[in-house]
C-alpha cells in the first residue's frame, strides 16, 4: 500500500481511511464515470481485503463507458465482474415513471447481490458524493433499501474532490470527464425506454462531440421531438455553418428513426424529468 501523497485534502485522506478499514470484499458498482472509476482506483490501492469493479452492460449504457472499464481494469489488474442488471425485463423500469432510477438501481443492486458469496458478508458501494444528495435522485432510496455504502459521503467527498483525487490517483484526462448519467435520462418521463432512442440518443451525441468540444451535451427526447441542448458557450451557438452542418446531419439520424428533430437549445440539467404539477413544455 502506496504512502499518503503530501497533497492530499482532508476528504481525501478520509476517503483513503474508510476504505482501508472497511473489512471483508467490496463490490463497487462501476458505470465507468469519473465518480465510480476513481473510487475503485483509490479503494484498489489501499485495501488490502478483494475489491471487485461490476459493471452492467446495457443498452443504457454508453459502449465507450464499458471499453473505459475495461481498459482501466487491464490497466491495473482490477477484478472486472460484467453482469446484465436485467433492468429492461421490468416493466416499472421500461414505462419510465418519474421514480425509472429506483427501479434501475433495484435491478442493479440485485444483480450485484446475487453475485455474493454464500456467507453475504460482501459490501456493495457507489460512486455517490455529497453534491448528490441535493438532487432528484430516486436511486437513493433503492441503494438504501440494499444496505449500499456510500464512502465518498461518509468522508464529505464532492465532485470538485473527486476530479482533484482523480488527478492525483494519475487518472490524467479522465479527471475532466463531463457528467454521464444512463443514456435513459434523456428521454421525457412516461415516454417508455426502448433500446432504438438509446441508440439514437448516443449516436447524436457523439456526433456533436465530435463537431464541437466535449462538455454537457445531451440529446433529449420530448413528446414533441428530439432536441440536442449544449452548453451556453458551445460555438453551435455562434457559428452559424456549423450550426447548419450539425443540424443536417442529426435531422437525417433523427428522420431515418421516424423522429422530428426540433433543433438546438442551451443545456438545462434535469430537463426530461416531469413532476407531479410541473409546467410541461412547450407543444408537449
Amino acid at each position: 500500500m502506496q504512502s499518503e501523497k503530501q497533497s492530499m485534502t482532508d476528504p481525501y485522506r478520509s476517503l483513503c481511511r474508510l476504505l482501508t478499514t472497511r473489512e471483508g470484499p467490496l463490490f463497487i458498482a462501476m458505470s465507468g464515470g469519473i465518480d465510480s472509476l476513481t473510487l475503485m482506483t483509490v479503494a484498489a490501492r489501499v485495501r488490502v481485503d478483494p475489491t471487485i469493479a461490476m459493471h452492467a452492460v446495457s443498452a443504457a449504457v454508453p459502449v465507450e463507458a464499458t471499453e473505459r472499464c475495461r481498459k482501466l481494469a487491464n490497466q491495473h489488474g482490477w477484478q472486472l465482474q460484467e453482469i446484465d442488471a436485467l433492468e429492461f425485463e421490468d416493466t416499472n423500469y421500461v414505462n419510465n415513471p418519474l421514480n425509472r432510477c429506483y427501479y434501475c438501481k433495484s435491478s442493479l443492486f440485485n444483480a450485484i447481490t446475487a453475485c455474493q458469496d454464500a456467507s453475504g458478508q460482501a459490501t456493495i458501494a457507489t460512486g455517490t458524493n455529497t453534491d448528490d444528495l441535493g438532487d432528484f435522485r430516486p436511486g437513493l432510496k433503492a441503494a438504501a433499501e440494499y444496505k449500499v455504502w456510500q464512502p465518498y459521503v461518509d468522508a464529505g467527498v464532492n465532485k470538485a474532490d473527486i476530479r482533484f483525487i482523480a488527478r492525483e490517483e494519475g487518472l490524467g484526462e479522465l479527471s475532466a470527464l463531463p457528467a454521464a448519467p444512463c443514456l435513459s435520462s434523456r428521454v421525457e418521463t412516461g415516454i417508455s425506454i426502448n433500446a432504438n432512442d438509446l441508440r439514437l440518443i448516443h449516436q447524436v451525441e457523439k456526433l456533436i462531440t465530435g463537431i464541437t468540444e466535449p462538455g454537457d451535451i445531451r440529446c433529449r427526447i420530448f413528446k414533441q421531438g428530439v432536441t440536442v441542448q449544449l452548453p451556453s458557450d458551445n460555438a453551435l451557438f455562434t457559428n452559424a455553418s456549423l450550426q447548419k452542418d450539425a443540424l443536417s446531419q442529426v435531422e437525417a439520424i433523427c428522420s431515418a428513426s421516424g423522429k422530428l428533430f426540433t433543433g438546438f437549445e442551451k443545456y438545462s440539467k434535469g430537463s426530461a424529468f416531469i413532476k407531479p404539477g410541473q409546467v410541461q413544455r412547450a407543444g408537449v
